[in-house]
């Protein structure tokens, strides 16, 4: 099966789409807040960071069960996050 390519404007869009999904679930999102350090006051400036976004991918890709409900709710190929994460500039894509 051939591996989809992410483009890092598609990156972006996927790893926006990890904080609504972690934001439709009080307990996921304040998880997340406390393990990246980011107050929920500084996260409308935090998400113009592209390391803040790769933080977002890198929360997903560190849970699988976090991350096959993602993408089974969002229609996703399972590998699209890693991909997104790579095309940020983080990881490896593997």
């Amino acid at each position: 099966m051939k591996s989809p390519r992410v483009s890092p404007d598609e990156a972006e869009i996927i790893a926006l789409k990890v904080l609504g999904f972690l934001a439709t679930d009080p307990n996921r999102l304040s998880r997340f807040l406390a393990l990246s350090g980011v107050d929920l006051n500084d996260l409308r400036e935090a998400v113009r960071s592209p390391e803040f976004l790769a933080g977002l991918l890198t929360h997903l890709l560190e849970d699988e069960s976090l991350l096959l409900t993602f993408t089974a709710e969002h229609d996703l190929d399972p590998r699209l996050p890693a991909l997104a994460l790579a095309a940020l500039g983080r990881g490896d894509g593997a």
